[in-house]
């Protein structure tokens, strides 16, 4: 009896331990067990803590406030992706005009949501909706648990990676990164605190994919692609 009773706690345990560690990306840049989820991403506010209904007293300011304009936007970056930073590089910033670059972001975008599933099944923290119901979001509440901010870790790795092909531009893609991030405060569907810390995990994202060399030979091919659109921008 004893054995059988075993055999469950050490596959609850071995369950529990693999949880705590970051997997892989989608298998592109970021290797296996990669990133340590400790060490990087701490646990959003306790429920009932002072940061946590500063948190919910923010969402619920920023929805009073909230204009037609704010809930566009809320609305514009529920389906944000990579090329809508054409908004800062230029109309020319397309996948069609740019087949590697596009492929380039898929694999990063890949490794990026990997990582951030795993993190949300580990903090399962419910969305301010389901905190309060005087939170009204203006666009869809997903199902998924409410930190780390997926939206934000994917806006700041962005920013990031096209920083580096377009260094020129580097201020304008992080700004436009965490207006991004906000829009989900504005949709009344993240709270503050679950923006940095996808943000927090985007820089460790980052700071994996710059240790892999093809990462940075597939930067160098995506500055090779977009090198005749610049100079025909700049003529």
């Amino acid at each position: 009896m004893k054995r059988r009773r075993i055999v469950p706690f050490l596959m609850v345990a071995l369950i529990a331990t693999a949880a705590l560690r970051a997997v892989a990306g989608g298998g592109n840049f970021i290797p296996a067990g990669a990133i340590e989820v400790k060490t990087v991403v701490p646990p959003p506010p306790a429920a009932g803590s002072v940061a946590a209904l500063a948190d919910l007293e923010t969402v619920l300011q920023v929805q009073a406030a909230r204009t037609p304009a704010d809930v566009a936007w809320a609305k514009l970056v529920v389906k944000d992706s990579a090329f809508d930073n054409a908004s800062v590089l230029g109309a020319w910033f397309t996948r069609e005009n740019l087949p590697v670059t596009a492929e380039f972001l898929k694999q990063v975008t890949e490794d990026t949501l990997t990582v951030s599933r795993s993190l949300k099944g580990l903090y399962a923290r419910p969305r301010p909706p389901r905190m309060d119901p005087t939170v009204h979001p203006c666009v869809e509440l997903p199902d998924s648990g409410s930190y780390p901010s997926a939206h934000s870790m994917r806006a700041f790795v962005w920013a990031a990676v096209l920083g580096e092909i377009f260094p020129d531009h580097q201020v304008e893609l992080y700004t436009r990164a965490h207006r991004a991030a906000w829009g989900r405060v504005m949709g009344g569907v993240h709270f503050p605190s679950d923006l940095v810390g996808g943000r927090l995990l985007a820089q460790a994202i980052v700071a994996e994919l710059r240790k892999n060399p093809a990462y940075h030979a597939a930067v160098e091919k995506c500055r090779a692609e977009a090198a005749p659109f610049l100079l025909k921008k700049a003529a």
